[in-house]
């Protein structure tokens, strides 16, 4: 029989394969290109105010546009009152713009969230990741008890590693990175063999806005009545704040990565798992005329969960996720623009059609008895033809495979290319990336946007469901996050 598995039901992917992958187009110069371009007087944040005044009186939950932008006049969240967000599909970072001052005496909160604790016979839900808050990626699962041990990588560019079992120990996930480092696993008695740490990554500027990372998985027990791995914790979200006038916070903006779940109860070694590692803070950026900050910005790495035992036996514990960046800008010329820029998506997955805005959670699922090696393909805009695709498969539980996609044909309005990979039962997690050298007087021009080093290449890459990045790489291979401004030049020629 055909087994097909609900579009966002992830819990019942049993003998299927669910492909999680990304479609940017026009969204990622959505998320990509708010940039302060010196055209007025005085700054002007971009509202249309058509959203009107925020002054909620009680704790309140907004679900983002699908454009992640709130076009507010101005914003007053009083004391003891809470500002938290459904996500949207796209799971865009929140953008708050506003016409006049914005006040938060209150708080306003997009952290990730915790994964579960665990315990014995808790299979199911029990090893589910922590969601990133918006903008930020989610956490690895858990490992399960006897097969299937290895606990899954964390999400996002700075995720923890999932943690291993080996014979006679189980093994934490890593801490996912973003502004710093995250934090390696440890295996209980031992001194190695945890989920590698997660690794920095992003702008100071945050430019392009994007979230923390999630933190790996730890391993599942030795034996079949034992218990499972808690998932890693969620990735923080990342929010911008622009007023044309003041920003005032006298309260909170919280953008914590989640912690991860612990693991607790009585046993031998053989029932004993590991835990999750923490989830990497997120990204809070303020932009206005003017800022007074007297409260608190907030983007604190989740705290890895314990394995502890009654029995005198303890499992490998996670690490803790890294910090995530906080940039605040004072500006009294310009205009926060939207710019179109150069992109690339996954157009489809053993032929089925990605969304066009894709959830990150089983957007394509496709029958066990589909045959390997599955064919994905690409669209690029803004991108030169002959090129190629670099495709990351990762796993829920198990080691990434990487694959490359055939020659980009087409044009610069339009091109397409594509790669053949297997993909395993379960679910698994798909990412692309593509990168296209630039001439040379062209890379001499960026070279001030890369420490005055002559351009070489731009890098784009597609994550899933997440916003895409955009990298200036420089002769030496050297990195720096690509600014819409330099993405404006190489597009349209300075």
């Amino acid at each position: 029989m055909k087994q097909t598995a609900k579009l966002f039901g992830v819990g019942s992917v049993d003998g299927v394969r669910v492909a999680r992958v990304t479609g940017i187009g026009a969204m990622f110069a959505l998320l990509s290109a708010l940039f302060v371009t010196p055209a007025h007087a005085a700054f002007d944040s971009g509202s249309t105010g058509s959203d009107g005044p925020l002054a909620p009186t009680a704790n309140v939950v907004l679900q983002i546009p699908a454009n992640g932008i709130f076009n507010f006049t101005t914003v007053n969240i009083p004391t003891g009152v809470t500002v938290t967000f459904t996500k949207n599909a796209s799971n865009t970072p929140v953008y708050m713009l506003a016409t006049g001052d914005v006040n938060i005496i209150g708080t306003i909160d997009v952290s990730g969230k915790a994964s579960l604790t665990s315990g014995i016979g808790l299979f199911g839900d029990r090893t589910a990741p922590g969601t990133g808050g918006p903008g930020g990626f989610e956490g690895g699962r858990g490992g399960l008890p006897e097969v299937n041990r290895r606990g899954g990588n964390g999400l996002g560019p700075g995720g923890g590693g999932g943690g291993y079992g080996l014979s006679d120990r189980s093994a934490g996930g890593g801490g996912a990175g973003y502004g710093a480092l995250g934090n390696a696993s440890y295996w209980g008695l031992y001194a190695s063999g945890g989920g590698v740490a997660g690794t920095t990554y992003g702008s100071n500027s945050l430019v392009p806005m994007i979230g923390g990372s999630g933190g790996g998985g730890g391993a599942g027990a030795i034996g079949a009545d034992g218990y499972v791995g808690t998932g890693g914790g969620g990735g923080g979200g990342a929010t911008l704040i622009a007023a044309s006038g003041t920003v005032n916070i006298t309260g909170a903006i919280l953008a914590n990565g989640g912690n991860a779940g612990n693991v607790s109860g009585t046993g031998s070694p053989t029932l004993v798992s590991s835990t999750g590692g923490g989830g990497s803070g997120g990204a809070i950026r303020i932009v206005a005329s003017n800022i007074i900050v007297s409260g608190t910005l907030n983007v604190t790495g989740g705290i890895a969960g314990t394995s502890l035992n009654n029995g005198g036996f303890t499992g490998g514990g996670g690490g803790n996720g890294g910090n995530g960046r906080i940039s605040s800008e004072i500006v009294t010329v310009g205009t926060l623009t939207l710019t179109g820029l150069p992109t690339l998506s996954i157009a489809s997955v053993g032929g089925q059609s990605a969304p066009t805005i894709p959830t990150g959670s089983g957007d394509v699922a496709l029958a066990a008895n589909f045959p390997n090696p599955v064919v994905v393909t690409f669209n690029t805009v803004g991108v030169p033809a002959g090129g190629t695709v670099t495709l990351t498969l990762t796993p829920a539980r198990g080691d990434p495979t990487t694959a490359t996609s055939s020659l980009l044909t087409g044009n610069l309005t339009s091109a397409t290319a594509s790669a053949s990979i297997n993909i395993p039962l379960g679910i698994s997690t798909l990412f692309a990336s593509t990168s296209y050298t630039l001439v040379i007087a062209m890379g001499e021009s960026l070279s001030k946007f890369a420490n005055g080093e002559r351009v070489e290449k731009i890098m784009l890459s597609a994550a899933p469901g997440k916003p895409s990045k955009a990298m200036l790489v420089t002769v030496s291979g050297k990195q720096y996050p690509a600014s819409p401004e330099a993405l404006r030049m190489a597009a349209i020629g300075g």
